[in-house]
């Protein structure tokens, strides 16, 4: 059994292939979109940010002109 000193004593490179090879075994379990997938998550996030631009710039508006009443 290993302990935490053994696991210390393993070299620098051992470490980073053991590290790679574990995002490599991840990666293998991720589900990929396939590309009608894509074009619709990128369609959906494009829209998002749309609106969210579009009610970031109304509400900068409104504040915009609410300052100006209170300054006078």
């Amino acid at each position: 059994m290993a302990t935490k000193a053994d696991a210390h004593k393993k070299s620098m490179g051992d470490r980073i292939k053991a590290f790679f090879r574990g995002v490599w075994s991840e990666l293998k379990k991720v589900h990929w979109p396939d590309r009608k997938q894509l074009i619709v998550y990128t369609g959906v996030v494009v829209v998002f940010v749309l609106v969210m631009s579009l009610a970031i710039a109304a509400l900068d508006a409104i504040f915009n002109e609410l300052v100006k009443l209170v300054i006078g």
